[in-house]
């Protein structure tokens, strides 16, 4: 067989390995995608239902009260001086643009606080940032490598607790979280998320707004309702980066898949031509030594 045959043949070879490794990867992604959906449905009516509670008893005298209310100065006005950005990527790549368009929604949220005079800690969670960051050669407050794509709330409070008692403190003016905004399956645009200070938010109800019965008082209960609401926006944060993780990770791997049995058919158009065009030389010279010898 000529060495061009062989070659086609081994190049077949290799993408129908490669086709099976990514076929497969799209199925694992499929799999975990359903689980991780899952785990976002079922923090989305908490987040509603703390964010329904938090608005309602939120007055302009509570504002006043509470640390995490507080919309501070910005840093030429008495404000403070240092804000933090938390980046949320996977640890795994093979999942086409989603890494790199949250590494560079990160870098364009830290430029802008720094264009606005703060002094920026970079916090990051995820191989892909904490690889990129460091090649970069940038400072990282903290990172974190092991939460994986099935985060829990201890991760969040580990992530946010020293940063809510900053800001308490008055030593952190803004917060921001980075992550991937979960809409679908195919559709996870990186996000900024301001979740210091608190902003209370906007509900829209149908109907009379609750008469509550509150015990003991409304300062008593966002006490600790306001610290929660923050770990919770940040758990959100990794519950939907992990489940858009895996929905891009199956979109690249589909794409992968599919070019690759685009690429096998064009091997075998091309290795059954040269194998047509050996076996018609073939012929030819038998027919051609048979004259000879009949000659």
């Amino acid at each position: 067989m000529p060495a061009s045959s062989k070659a086609l043949r081994g190049r077949m070879k290799s993408v129908q390995n490669t086709r099976k490794i990514t076929r497969t990867m799209e199925l694992v992604s499929a799999s975990k995608l359903k689980r991780a959906t899952d785990r976002v449905a079922l923090a989305r009516p908490y987040t509603n239902a703390l964010a329904g509670v938090i608005a309602d008893l939120v007055t302009p005298e509570l504002v006043e009260q509470f640390p995490l209310l507080r919309q501070p100065a910005p840093p030429g006005k008495g404000g403070p001086t240092r804000a933090a950005v938390l980046v949320i990527t996977s640890n795994r790549g093979l999942a086409g643009g989603f890494n790199s368009n949250l590494i560079k929604e990160g870098r364009r949220r830290v430029e802008a606080l720094e264009a606005a005079g703060y002094q920026v800690d970079l916090h990051v969670a995820g191989k892909k940032a904490v690889g990129f960051f460091k090649y970069l050669g940038r400072a990282m407050a903290t990172q974190r490598i092991d939460i994986g794509d099935k985060p829990t709330a201890e991760h969040a409070s580990e992530l946010v607790s020293g940063l809510i008692t900053a800001f308490e403190a008055g030593a952190l003016g803004v917060l921001e979280v980075v992550y991937a905004a979960f809409v679908s399956a195919v559709q996870t645009p990186a996000t900024a998320l301001v979740v210091l200070p608190v902003k209370p938010p906007a509900v829209k109800r149908e109907g009379p707004r609750p008469d509550f019965i509150l015990r003991p008082d409304a300062a008593s209960i966002l006490e600790q309702l306001l610290p929660l609401y923050v770990r919770n926006q940040v758990y959100r944060a990794l519950v939907e980066t992990a489940a858009g993780e895996h929905g891009a990770r199956r979109t690249a791997m589909k794409n992968a898949t599919d070019n690759a049995g685009e690429m096998l058919n064009l091997l075998r158009r091309t290795y059954n031509r040269a194998r047509q065009a050996q076996i018609t030389q073939e012929i030819a010279e038998i027919v051609g030594g048979s004259a000879a010898l009949e000659g």
